[in-house]
């Protein structure tokens, strides 16, 4: 590929070799108990992966965006979808809130530990009323002075967010002035007395990945918690997803790598009609189409994050891409899962497994009709 480095080869051979040896054989246990196991997340952050666009003062490695996707993609050919979401919740999701708008103190305290996988993050955005449209958000934050100095009080509540229950630092986005777009991003510690998991929520699929509601109820915090300018949140959120979507793009694009792999290794050995299903033509067929399609996709989705390296606005780019890959992974995976015949519907196959963790592909991070608006609006 003419955007990688044999550096960037690399490092998809250690995402590679830790997949192996420390998560395929052990996360089926994982899907059962619901989460990800923290020593696992070290050893991650030792190995250096959690900081790849980091300043390396904090223990990252000042990559750029084509080494982050290097990365993300790498770990998208896991099987396990709810421990990749994991890793890129934190990698790809919350923690570059820190990064971009800390101030030296708020790094200085978090973003060593952040990178070194000791401290594990979210971002609360979402709420049962507002997902896509975040300027929607009812969670409220005020100023106030007393007699313990100057604080935020936080009151609201925060629906599917991942790594929810287990994190240990949360960026929270809440509403600091009368205007639909005056929103500021905080940081919240666990343990801080007002907030609490209200629930873990029970998925369909990601079942590797804790996925809660939260609850703010007169949450006081530090003035000095207030993460970059107030009132400039809603702006600091819009630019993480084009990090964010980007990621969600290669965790798609790595589902459809794999399931055609499954699959193309079946047809050619499962019996039917007096030889292997390879032999009909319609399958032979409809696999080389699907493949096809994710190449393309793929090469999109490496242009655009060269053109982040070249400093692009690609926000139409970003959101086409999202669009096109959560709808592809559903008719890759689907059809993969049809060729499989009954065995793709049996739970703890890896392509049933695919099946039902890449449907959330379409929704989360910006629905498939939220990203055409995007685009649609940019024309």
């Amino acid at each position: 590929m003419i955007y990688t480095t044999p550096e960037h080869e690399a490092l998809r051979e250690q995402v590679a070799r830790f997949l192996a040896r420390e998560v395929e054989p052990q996360a089926a246990a994982w899907e059962e108990q619901g989460f990800v196991p923290r020593e696992v997340l070290r050893r991650m952050g030792q190995a250096g992966l959690f900081g790849l666009m980091y300043e390396e003062r904090y223990g990252g490695a000042e990559a750029d965006a084509m080494t982050n996707l290097v990365f993300a993609e790498a770990l998208s050919q896991s099987t396990f979808a709810g421990f990749i979401i994991t890793v890129l919740v934190h990698t790809d999701m919350a923690s570059p809130h820190l990064h971009h708008a800390g101030s030296p103190a708020q790094k200085d305290k978090y973003l060593r530990k952040v990178v070194g996988g000791e401290l594990i993050t979210a971002v609360g955005i979402t709420e049962p009323g507002a997902g896509s449209d975040v300027a929607g958000i009812r969670t409220a934050a005020r100023r106030v002075s007393d007699g313990d100095g100057d604080h935020w009080v936080l009151n609201g509540t925060k629906m599917f967010i991942t790594n929810g229950v287990m994190a240990d630092l949360y960026f929270v986005a809440a509403k600091t002035g009368p205007g639909r777009r005056e929103v500021s991003m905080f940081i919240v510690e666990k343990g801080t007395p007002g907030f609490s998991v209200g629930r873990a929520l029970k998925k369909t699929g990601w079942l590797s990945s804790d996925t809660a509601e939260l609850v703010f109820d007169n949450v006081r915090i530090p003035a000095t918690n207030l993460l970059g300018e107030e009132g400039k949140g809603f702006y600091s959120v819009m630019k993480n997803f084009q990090t964010e979507r980007i990621a969600l793009g290669a965790m798609a694009v790595g589902h459809c790598q794999q399931a055609l792999k499954l699959t193309l290794d079946y047809v050619r050995q499962r019996q039917a009609f007096g030889g292997p299903l390879w032999d009909q033509q319609t399958i032979r067929q409809r696999l080389a189409m699907l493949d096809a399609k994710t190449r393309a996709a793929r090469q999109f989705m490496y242009h655009c994050a060269w053109r982040v390296t070249q400093g692009h606005d690609i926000v139409q780019d970003v959101s086409m891409l999202k669009a096109l890959t959560g709808e592809l992974v559903n008719e890759v995976v689907q059809t993969c899962q049809q060729f499989h015949g009954g065995m793709g519907y049996i739970r703890e196959t890896a392509i049933e497994r695919l099946w039902r963790d890449a449907r959330v592909l379409a929704i989360g991070g910006g629905a498939t009709e939220v990203m055409l608006e995007e685009v649609a609006k940019r024309y």
